[in-house]
C-alpha cells in the first residue's frame, strides 16, 4: 500500500484529503507542519507528500526545500489556496501545483499520476 503525507495547519483539510486518499486506497499520515512532517518522513518511508504552503513553524516552501535535499526523487505536491505561489521560484522544485478546492478531482489525478505502479 502506497504512504502518503499530507502536511497541512488546517485540520479538516487534513481530515478531507486524509478520509479522500484512504477511500482510493492509500495509507495517509498527517502533520499540522513543516516540521511535523519532517518528522514522520525520518521513520515512514512516505511515497508522495501533499504540502500546504502556508503553516506556522515551518512553511511549506522550507519543508520542500528540505524534502528535496534529502529525497530528491520523491513527488511532492503544493496545495495552497493562493494561486500567486505559482509565481515564486521556490515552488518550481515542487512537482504539482494545486489550488485548493471543494472539487478533490485535480488532487486524486495528481496522486494517481504520480503512485502509478
Amino acid at each position: 500500500m502506497k504512504k502518503i503525507l499530507v502536511a497541512d495547519d488546517e485540520m479538516s483539510i487534513r481530515l478531507l484529503y486524509s478520509e479522500e486518499l484512504k477511500e482510493e486506497g492509500y495509507e495517509v499520515y498527517t502533520a499540522a507542519n513543516g516540521r511535523e512532517a519532517l518528522e514522520i518522513m525520518a521513520t515512514v518511508p512516505v511515497d508522495l507528500v501533499i504540502l500546504d504552503i502556508k503553516m506556522p513553524e515551518m512553511d511549506g516552501i522550507e519543508t520542500l526545500r528540505q524534502i528535496k535535499e534529502r529525497r530528491p526523487d520523491l513527488p511532492v505536491l503544493l496545495s495552497t489556496a493562493y494561486g500567486e505561489y505559482r509565481q515564486d521560484f521556490a515552488t518550481w522544485a515542487s512537482d504539482e501545483y494545486l489550488v485548493k478546492s471543494s472539487d478533490l478531482d485535480d488532487l486524486r489525478n495528481a496522486v494517481k499520476r504520480y503512485l502509478k505502479d
